[in-house]
């Protein structure tokens, strides 16, 4: 593993201020000690009690690079929500980043979805031994420390609970601001992977709501359900009492190899960034935002996969209550009969609604694939227009960061990630809620719910870009794009067809 390399220890080079051996490689670019999250609050701090500051985070750069410059200037707490939170090139910028906050006394809160954790467990417990970082796996026993015997042995005896995951997006500093959305830590989801990227979308919050946020991190993380990480294996690692265990971290971040030139000079550039988002005129200061999570643990279970949760009633609201339209991206697309009659419900009353979702050729996932092609043209009858994304959409020149395109020549793959829905042109939902059985009954989801035109307009310029052909096929009863696919990965996905719709 990368991350276990990492870890360990390196050449050193004695600190003549602090006493400690640490590497250098780096000061120049990181923290400018002028700054501090409260300074660069204080002009807004009024504005802060009574709204709720929206900013709209599109490209994968600068998503990465905000929440890089909350980790640096954040001055008291980190609490951190994922459902993936790898230990690849962006996994371990944002570990490099957290060690150097917690270093300066920031404490750290990591609570992380045990299903899909792409590290070993002893890299995470040496990043849980510094005193100020603490690290939480929300329902284990399917992953971390366990072999594969015990992983089976959990999923036939445990089925629902195996399923049941914490699909939950948060990153809340000081209290104060938050980032939430579709994005996890992974390098697809920064426009890192040379291979496969995803078109995801985040939004910052800040002041009044985020109370909110820290209401919903706290209930997770007390919890029964989330278990420190400590707790999952007696075997730790031998470096953790050794002072230097971060030194290879901080060098192999540091190490202007690793990044794109065009990165390096955003990290450089970093004390400007949260000041430009305030100068952007792009900060939409509204007064109605509502956060809304489901309960750790979803629902008591009582209709076996089913019995649904508070985002999925929220969002069964919002179509309920839409006059005119309603635009949704969504990666994966499984209905029910239920969720069609709503779909039906509203079209009958003139509702149109435009539905972008990833097309055979774009998916990362041909088990969803498969739910949603069984029932594509019964959703077409309902009335609902379907778009399908395009795996070279010309929308990704604009939206992904300029350092992969710069630096390989050819173009990765560019699937759909982000989770977002419009209604009425003046409400927007930016969460983490798939248009799936698996987020309306089992995963526990998260939405922000943003009542304002304006935010709204500035959402559908890109969502509207993203139904154009050159980015999108639209999809009919007639035509679908799933020709535009090897016959091998046709056929990899009709095998996916077996499975049951309710756990996709």
């Amino acid at each position: 593993m990368i991350g276990l390399i990492l870890f360990t220890s390196c050449k050193e080079e004695k600190n003549p201020l602090s006493g400690k051996l640490t590497t250098s490689f780096c000061d120049n670019i990181h923290r400018n000690y002028s700054i501090s999250l409260s300074k660069e609050l204080e002009d807004i701090s009024e504005l802060m009690k009574t709204k709720t500051g929206v900013y709209v985070l599109e490209d994968g750069g600068g998503a990465m690079i905000t929440r890089a410059w909350l980790t640096e200037y954040a001055e008291e707490t980190i609490d951190i929500q994922y459902f993936i939170f790898s230990m690849d090139n962006v996994g371990l910028i944002a570990c490099d980043y957290l060690v150097r906050a917690a270093d300066r006394g920031v404490k750290i809160r990591l609570l992380v979805d045990d299903i899909m954790v792409d590290a070993d467990i002893q890299d995470i417990l040496t990043l849980d031994s510094h005193e100020n970082i603490t690290i939480k796996v929300y329902n284990p026993g399917v992953n971390l420390g366990k072999n594969i015997f015990e992983k089976l042995g959990k999923l036939a005896t445990d089925f629902r609970s195996f399923n049941q995951r914490m699909h939950n997006k948060t990153f809340v500093v000081d209290g104060k601001v938050v980032i939430t959305g579709g994005r996890n830590i992974a390098d697809e989801y920064f426009d890192y992977d040379h291979e496969y990227n995803f078109r995801d979308r985040d939004v910052l919050l800040l002041g009044k709501e985020t109370k909110k946020v820290n209401a919903s991190f706290h209930k997770f993380w007390n919890s029964d359900l989330s278990v420190a990480v400590t707790e999952l294996t007696d075997e730790l690692p031998d470096n953790v009492t050794d002072e230097n265990r971060f030194d290879k971290l901080h060098e192999y971040a540091c190490n202007p190899e690793n990044f794109w030139p065009q990165v390096r000079e955003k990290i450089k550039n970093l004390p400007a960034a949260f000041p430009a988002i305030k100068d952007s005129g792009s900060l939409v200061w509204v007064d109605d935002v509502e956060f809304t999570s489901d309960e750790p643990g979803k629902n008591d279970g009582n209709s076996g996969l089913g019995g649904g949760g508070i985002s999925t009633s929220k969002l069964i609201r919002l179509v309920k209550n839409a006059k005119t339209s309603i635009e949704i991206q969504s990666p994966y697309l499984i209905t029910s009969e239920l969720s069609r009659e709503l779909f039906k419900e509203a079209t009958d009353r003139g509702v149109k609604i435009r539905i972008l979702t990833n097309s055979l050729a774009s998916t990362d996932n041909l088990e969803a694939f498969s739910g949603y092609q069984k029932d594509r043209k019964a959703l077409l009858e309902t009335g609902v227009r379907i778009f399908e994304f395009r795996p070279d959409a010309a929308e990704r020149k604009r939206i992904m960061t300029g350092e992969l395109q710069a630096s390989i020549d050819y173009q990765p793959i560019f699937g759909l990630h982000s989770k977002s829905m419009v209604v009425d042109g003046k409400i927007t939902v930016i969460g983490t809620f798939n248009l799936d059985p698996r987020s309306a009954n089992l995963n526990t989801e998260c939405l922000a719910v943003i009542q304002s035109e304006q935010v709204s307009q500035n959402v559908l310029k890109g969502i509207e870009e993203e139904f154009k052909p050159e980015n999108a096929w639209e999809t009919t009863v007639e035509f679908n794009p799933d020709s535009e696919v090897s016959n091998i990965k046709r056929v990899k996905t009709w095998t996916r067809k077996i499975l049951p719709k309710d756990i996709l």
